[in-house]
């Protein structure tokens, strides 16, 4: 993701929010890839993110580890790097794995 006008925050640092959205994105398409998508969907249920060096300019790539693979949750950790592979963000996520309505 590219850290410019778009997701930077007033200061002109990354914004939290961007960080933790490109978080979210992650982990609901590695939940997408391990579910049945024509009975199943994939809905982001918690979240939380650490900051741990603020990024003024450049790239960041986010990259989910499944932490637990269950039938209706999955845990996700993110790990979001610079192009100089500093960690910028960690996050977890959990996902619902919720049934497709008709």
């Amino acid at each position: 993701m590219p850290v410019n006008e778009a997701t930077r925050q007033p200061v002109g640092l990354l914004h939290g929010g961007a960080s933790v959205a490109l978080a979210e994105t992650v982990a609901s398409i590695g939940t997408w890839n391990l579910i049945d998508q024509k009975t199943q969907a994939a809905v982001g249920l918690e979240i939380n993110a650490n900051h741990l060096r603020g990024k003024r300019e450049g790239i960041v790539t986010a990259i989910g580890t499944p932490l637990h693979k269950g039938t209706r949750t999955m845990i996700w950790d993110i790990r979001i790097n610079d192009e100089d592979d500093k960690l910028i963000c960690i996050s977890r996520c959990t996902m619902a794995i919720i049934d497709q309505q008709s």
